[in-house]
């Protein structure tokens, strides 16, 4: 799978960040897009094939592999990877369209284009918020579907057509927890990010509309 697009997206939101924002850029395609494809999606590349079971009857393995892991951890990584990253979107096609306005017009409209201002500032909360919204979503949808943030190194399956209680082995359970872990991590730090740059515009635009109340009053 190619990531040149989503790395083409971080770049270009990166212009138009807070200092905040640029930090959550970094963690994004540093710790987090780097390591899936360095690392991470080689992990858990042939995880149905290295998963064994201590019995050979016919189907047992794949519905206990379906059982315990009804979507891949890597998967759902790439898709909490674009899914969080796409709200950007927002911010960069607010900013053509101001960019294409003037162009339309002939004429500055806008001190900066890409100035957190006014209905780009709206533009931009949205996405922060949606941004926050999928990581916790995605921390929860891993928690819920894997019993919790830990791989076991055994597994017991009595899923038919398994004749019996089974016992299955995890290739490399101690390495994916280590990947799962930074995961949460990364993630978290994500929300903790976007939660200080959400504060920091609110904080920042209630100043600047207080300041600006006050100056028309004692004028």
């Amino acid at each position: 799978m190619s990531w040149a697009f989503l790395r083409d997206l971080l770049s270009g939101v990166n212009k138009y960040s807070t200092g905040i924002g640029r930090i959550w850029v970094a963690v994004v395609f540093i710790f987090r897009l780097l390591v899936y494809v360095a690392a991470a999606e080689n992990i858990w590349k042939y995880e149905h094939d290295e998963f064994e079971c201590n019995i050979k009857q016919p189907g047992c393995e794949n519905v206990c592999f379906d059982h315990f892991f009804p979507v891949s951890h890597v998967r759902l990584w790439a898709l909490q990877l674009i899914l969080v990253s796409t709200p950007s979107l927002l911010v960069v096609f607010h900013v053509a369209y101001r960019e294409n306005r003037e162009k339309r017009h002939s004429q500055t409209l806008y001190k900066s284009p890409g100035e957190i201002d006014g209905g780009l500032l709206c533009t931009y909360l949205i996405s922060l918020v949606l941004k926050t919204g999928f990581e916790i979503v995605f921390l929860i949808l891993f928690y819920k579907l894997y019993n919790g943030f830990k791989i076991p190194h055994l597994v017991k399956c009595d899923v038919r057509p398994c004749p019996n209680t089974v016992d299955c082995y995890i290739s490399k359970p101690t390495e994916k927890m280590i990947f799962l872990y930074f995961l949460v991590a990364t993630s978290c730090l994500c929300i903790v990010l976007n939660l200080s740059e959400l504060s920091y515009l609110l904080c920042k635009y209630s100043v600047k509309c207080y300041l600006k109340r006050y100056t028309k009053e004692h004028r």
